[in-house]
């Protein structure tokens, strides 16, 4: 088993246990950890709780979380969007809602089953047990490409690729507000946050680099359409980055607005351009992927753009 320990901050006293601890544990839904609370496995002063136990400030819950290595990782039959594919690497159009791989609230229904499915054993071992293939990562409700290594050398060279900044991944998202200027970069480390392990924040403490170049494409009123290309790869980077200069993603409820807004739940975000190196050949590939229906609907919403 693998331990947790959420503390409770004073704004979050009065706050049923199974929805605090929904919002802190990453990758669990309220009814998840609801089934963790009747397994006993949430303890608070060594005694089990119950699910509509109200927290209290300074309240330490302890959490025992089943390891993901105990759930078999099976292929499954999961339809994919290839966008390219030969014996080396395979590109995914990713959809909004589709879990890149498994973790505890998600053990299966992930991409890696899918793509265990669709190369059989091809894919590389160096992702981990967990990870089988898997070079970079999306969130779950940012859709787009994503690509996956076949055998270790191609992991190798594409990672490296990664590290040197020559694997190219832009995005496109609409934010919330008029951004002034019709480009910039922000240059700020990302690390946990101090008390939310579900968010990510700009910090000093126990943080990476972080760089994300963005431009303006288009204005409407209250929101601002963008493309942002990725220096660095770290966990919620572009979310994170628009938030801390005042212009949080549509749609982000973990770093913007704590309500649907334009119908949309899950952050406006798609990761539409790929360009990296061959490992093998050495040739340049350069993908795109249209902006998909979600995305689109947004737009119309906000009207012409200024």
């Amino acid at each position: 088993m693998d331990d947790n320990v959420v503390i409770v901050t004073a704004e979050e006293s009065g706050e049923r246990v199974d929805a605090l601890l929904a919002r802190h544990l990453e990758g669990f839904s309220r009814s998840a950890v609801q089934r963790l609370i009747e397994g006993g496995a949430v303890l608070l002063g060594g005694k089990a709780v119950k699910k509509n136990t109200l927290s209290a400030a300074g309240d330490r819950f302890f959490v025992m979380l089943p390891e993901l290595a105990d759930i078999p990782l099976v292929p499954q039959d999961i339809p994919l969007d290839v966008v390219y594919e030969d014996g080396d690497v395979v590109v995914v159009n990713k959809p909004r809602g589709l879990v890149v791989h498994p973790a505890p609230g998600h053990p299966d229904g992930t991409l890696v089953n899918a793509l265990l499915y669709h190369c059989g054993d091809t894919l590389s071992g160096i992702g981990g047990e967990k990870r089988p293939g898997i070079v970079h990562r999306i969130d779950k409700d940012t859709s787009g490409l994503i690509i996956a290594a076949k055998n270790d050398a191609a992991h190798l060279a594409l990672s490296a690729q990664l590290s040197d900044h020559s694997l190219c991944r832009e995005y496109e998202a609409v934010v919330r507000g008029r951004l002034r200027e019709d480009s910039g970069t922000v240059d700020a480390p990302i690390g946990r946050h101090p008390t939310d392990r579900k968010r990510m924040a700009v910090t000093q403490k126990a943080s990476r680099s972080a760089v994300t170049h963005w431009e303006v494409i288009a204005r409407y009123g209250g929101y601002t359409h963008i493309r942002c290309r990725l220096e660095t790869g770290r966990t919620h980077q572009i979310r994170v980055h628009m938030a801390y200069i005042g212009h949080p993603l549509l749609g982000d409820f973990t770093y913007g607005a704590p309500s649907p807004d334009k119908g949309l739940e899950g952050q406006c975000l798609h990761a539409r351009h790929l360009r990296f190196v061959h490992p093998t050949s050495g040739e340049l590939v350069e993908l795109e992927t249209p902006l998909p229906d979600y995305f689109q609907e947004v737009l119309k919403r906000l009207g012409n753009p200024e």
